[in-house]
């Protein structure tokens, strides 16, 4: 077997009896049951998801994934495509946003190339390329069928890597110009939607910009004519060599038990192919907030997720994720560290 198939043989569901487990622990706690919420429900979700009714507090790493478009060509950012080059040096270098917000969670930030236009240099830069950038999908597929599974694989074997040397919470994050519109063509395939139902203003384009990233995108659906069926169909006609590579993240973290937080519209598309084509690692994903690209509340649907955050975020990197994270943190600190009522001499008004 190939690893992508061998990879999504080995993703079962999660416990429910565990989840049941932790609520309980939860509930002997010094508070009124359920008064704590949805980070009540985060730790229980964690837990299943690790196997385990105390889980240990995780070992973060976001892991943000770069590559370049050729639908860039069809002027739909307003920002040239040698930013994805320079956005991935100022990740390495530590000067991002994310990179402020990940020391700020306590994470790991792992910046990887999967096919900028030319190499990078190799300091601080995880090197996995696919190619030197998709093709432009408004005249034809994105990149080959082989690609696509190169994209996914090459995520799978980062997640376990990772996994191996350690983390127990990894984070999905992106950079890549033009890739909303990927992204956009992607929701629009799988969900059957009109382009301008999924496709919003990516980097701040103006109206006349929105109306023709738009009219690119209905161009690629019916140039390419993805099949909704077939997720690495969806991916090479239409897709990014960082979105595949984050769908292997999710896929890789899901058979190693360990809980994949998904940042925004793009990180949320990958994870709807990584769903796609192992629907079971749907189990193993935290939706990290609500972004106010348009597609994103429908992804969100599509993977039966409620965000934890709404911040009116946009930035992508894997920002969300960052934030979110130290909500896993304080979710699972209330379960080690916070007093029973037996321990703490304090009456139980029981369920």
């Amino acid at each position: 077997m190939t690893l992508l198939a061998d990879t999504i043989a080995s993703i079962g569901g999660v416990d429910p009896a565990i989840s049941a487990a932790t609520q309980r622990l939860l509930d002997a706690k010094t508070k009124p049951r359920r008064s704590l919420g949805r980070i009540e429900d985060l730790a229980c979700r964690v837990a299943a998801i690790r196997g385990t009714p105390s889980p240990a507090l995780p070992v973060k790493a976001i892991v943000v994934m770069g590559a370049d478009h050729g639908v860039a060509d069809e002027g739909v950012s307003a920002y040239p495509q040698a930013v994805t080059r320079q956005m991935l040096l100022n990740f390495a270098a530590g000067g991002a946003a994310i990179n402020v917000l990940a020391r700020q969670a306590g994470a790991q930030v792992v910046v990887v190339d999967m096919g900028v236009t030319a190499p990078l240099p190799g300091l601080d830069i995880c090197a996995r390329r696919v190619g030197p950038g998709t093709r432009n999908f408004t005249l034809g597929p994105a990149m080959s069928p082989a690609q696509a599974i190169e994209a996914v694989e090459t995520g799978i074997q980062l997640a376990h890597e990772l996994v191996a040397g350690g983390v127990t919470l990894l984070g999905t994050g992106e950079m890549g110009i033009a890739n909303t519109t990927a992204a956009s063509a992607i929701a629009a395939a799988f969900a059957g939607a009109a382009p301008e139902a999924v496709t919003g203003r990516g980097t701040g384009i103006d109206d006349s910009g929105w109306r023709r990233k738009i009219d690119v995108v209905r161009q690629a659906l019916a140039v390419n004519r993805p099949d909704p069926a077939d997720a690495l169909d969806v991916l090479a006609k239409v897709g990014g060599f960082e979105i595949g590579g984050l769908a292997g993240v999710v896929l890789g973290g899901a058979s190693r038990r360990v809980p994949v937080v998904v940042d925004g519209f793009i990180a949320g598309v990958a994870a709807l192919l990584a769903v796609r084509l192992a629907p079971a690692a749907a189990d193993y994903l935290i939706a990290a907030h609500q972004s106010v690209e348009i597609g994103h509340r429908l992804v969100l649907e599509l993977l039966g997720l409620r965000p934890l955050l709404d911040l009116e975020l946009r930035l992508g990197e894997g920002t969300g994720v960052a934030l979110a994270m130290s909500l896993v943190d304080a979710a699972l600190r209330v379960l080690h560290e916070m007093a029973t009522f037996e321990n703490a001499g304090v009456s139980d008004a029981g369920a």
